[in-house]
């Protein structure tokens, strides 16, 4: 009876950790907003100002450590869904 729980949560635990992936890029977005209203120190406050100052090199910067960021959160989703369902090949 165990066994037959274990599988079925197997198949509904795909779509959870779709959302997973999905919410890193909210919270990375979200983080622009909380962090500019609130006058927080940050990645997001450090995007917005260098967009106003035209800082260019530093608004590549956060650009490039947020798509690494959002790569990494991929693979990672990937990663999860070959160790959930062995029908998925990672080759």
């Amino acid at each position: 009876m165990a066994v037959r729980g274990c599988r079925r949560a197997r198949g509904t635990a795909a779509p959870v950790i779709t959302l997973f992936g999905i919410d890193a890029a909210v919270l990375l977005s979200g983080a622009v907003i909380t962090e500019t209203v609130f006058n927080l120190p940050g990645i997001g406050k450090l995007a917005v100002d260098s967009v106003t100052n035209a800082d260019l090199p530093m608004l590549m910067g956060v650009t490039l450590v947020a798509a690494t960021a959002m790569i990494v959160a991929n693979i990672v989703v990937d990663a999860c869904y070959a160790l959930i369902d062995p029908r998925v090949r990672t080759s």
